[in-house]
C-alpha cells in the first residue's frame, strides 16, 4: 500500500511539473491539487488499514469498507473545497492531475517484477 501511495505522490509531482510547463503556475497548482485530492485520502486509508491490521483480530471487512467510504468522502470534500476556494483554478489541469494520479497504479502492474 505504501508503494501505491508513493507512486501516486511521484505522479502528482510529474503531472504538476508537466502542467506547469504547458500552462503556467495556475495549471501546475491545479494539477497538484487534483493529485493531492487522490493522494491524501489514499494515504490516510493506508494508515487506517495498517493500524487496523495490528489490532487483535486484524483488519476486518467492516473496517475496510468504512475506510473506503471515508476515503471517497474525503476525496469529494477536497475537490469541492478546491473548486470553492481556488479562484484561478484550471479545471482541465485539475481533472487531468486527478485522473493521472488515480490511474497511476496501473504502472505498478505494468512494471511489476514477475517472481517465479
Amino acid at each position: 500500500m505504501v508503494k501505491a501511495v508513493s507512486l501516486q505522490a511521484v505522479m502528482t509531482l510529474l503531472v504538476a511539473a508537466l502542467a506547469g510547463l504547458l500552462g503556467g503556475v495556475n495549471a501546475a497548482s491545479s494539477a497538484a491539487l487534483g493529485g493531492l485530492a487522490c493522494v491524501v485520502p489514499n494515504g490516510l486509508f493506508a494508515l487506517r488499514l495498517a493500524f487496523a491490521a495490528r489490532r487483535p483480530g486484524g483488519a476486518t471487512m467492516q473496517s475496510f469498507f468504512i475506510g473506503e467510504f471515508v476515503k471517497l468522502a474525503a476525496t469529494v470534500l477536497i475537490l469541492f473545497m478546491v473548486a470553492r476556494t481556488y479562484r484561478d483554478l484550471n479545471w482541465l489541469a485539475l481533472i487531468v492531475g486527478f485522473i493521472a494520479v488515480l490511474k497511476s497504479y496501473f504502472l505498478m502492474f505494468l512494471f511489476a517484477r514477475r517472481d517465479a
